[in-house]
């Protein structure tokens, strides 16, 4: 999820643990220890583009390392603000409740969106995404950000409630759109005789109505957008070729670089990778796009022949600016609305 969320959520939490007394200090430590974990962005390699997917959402975001993320930020914010916590005689068991309440969110919420998030690690490396939530949804965050506020600054214990019963309700919601998409793609592939393999569906951007769809059938995967307010509304989408590594990158050998960091790519993204319709140099990651009856791809990798073999690939985002950021915007918003298109 976004920073702000993140610590939001962070501060619900800690308000629920709360003494009256220290809701504010309460929801400080709570805010920033919501956030902590995402300090892992700052392990990255200007020679190794792809270190940043590896080690974002690993360790930090493992549910064995709450006690100790919790811990650090302990330790941390009573030595960055020592005079502080003993004018407010916050000790360092509150401190520590505080910090745990607040960082243990951080990785729940973060499983329950698409990017996928290594809860089990040591364990398993598998990246786990629950899909039910956009990693940006105002629904869900202004909502939440204005009843903890009143739960700080009030030091009500009856808004740090309803705050977290508003988000479970929320994400609870999330679950039950999913699986009602669920089966409508599960009908719409079967419509076209489909037999449908890796069927997943996710939020669109900044919302819980219109779900993007993916599937793969015969070596390719099919994508298409679904409305679930009320009946359901299909957008059917577009295929493409799913990836193979063989066929499309013959000149790789099986030492080069380039090969290793599609696998990485492919461990990433969860198998759903294809060719840029527009760029057949570059690998992207098919789950993502703004219109989710598309496929742009967000981002990907590129590679290149000309390149040493123990070069790595290139990592690129096609994130709309400007003028095609305002249409793609509208177009999604329609979706939304229910208009046809």
């Amino acid at each position: 999820m976004d920073p702000l969320t993140q610590g939001v959520v962070g501060t619900a939490a800690s308000q629920l643990v709360s003494r009256r007394s220290e809701k504010i200090a309460a929801g400080v430590i709570g805010f920033a220890s919501g956030m902590a974990a995402d300090l892992d962005v700052l392990i990255s390699s200007s020679n190794d583009p792809l270190l940043f997917l590896e080690f974002h959402r690993h360790f930090t975001h493992a549910l064995v390392f709450i006690p100790v993320g919790a811990l650090i930020c302990t330790i941390v914010f009573r030595a960055a603000f020592r005079k502080w916590f003993n004018r407010n005689q916050v000790s360092f068991a509150r401190t520590y409740l505080y910090s745990f309440a607040g960082y243990a969110t951080h990785a729940l919420l973060d499983a329950c969106t698409t990017y996928g998030t290594q809860l089990l690690w040591p364990f398993s490396d598998m990246r786990v995404a629950w899909n039910n939530v956009s990693v940006i949804d105002p629904l869900f965050t202004l909502p939440l950000l204005i009843v903890t506020s009143i739960a700080v600054f009030k030091r009500s214990q009856r808004a740090a409630i309803i705050g977290a019963i508003y988000a479970f309700v929320y994400l609870g919601l999330g679950v039950w759109q999913n699986q009602r998409a669920t089966d409508v793609a599960q009908q719409l592939a079967q419509s076209r005789g489909h037999t449908p393999s890796n069927l997943g569906l996710k939020p669109s951007f900044a919302n819980i109505v219109v779900w993007k769809s993916v599937y793969e059938h015969e070596g390719r995967y099919y994508v298409d957008a679904i409305r679930m307010l009320g009946s359901a509304k299909v957008y059917q989408g577009t295929s493409v070729e799913k990836l193979n590594r063989d066929q499309h990158f013959s000149w790789l050998e099986s030492d080069d670089q380039q090969g290793s960091d599609i696998e990485r790519f492919r461990w990433f993204s969860n198998q759903h990778l294809a060719l840029d319709p527009s760029n057949p140099q570059r690998i992207i990651d098919v789950r993502y796009s703004l219109i989710p009856n598309q496929v742009t791809g967000m981002w990907g990798i590129t590679l290149d022949k000309t390149k040493p073999s123990d070069s790595h690939v290139e990592w690129t985002t096609n994130r709309p600016v400007g003028r095609e950021a305002a249409d793609r915007a509208a177009e999604l918003w329609s979706m939304i609305l229910g208009e046809e298109a």
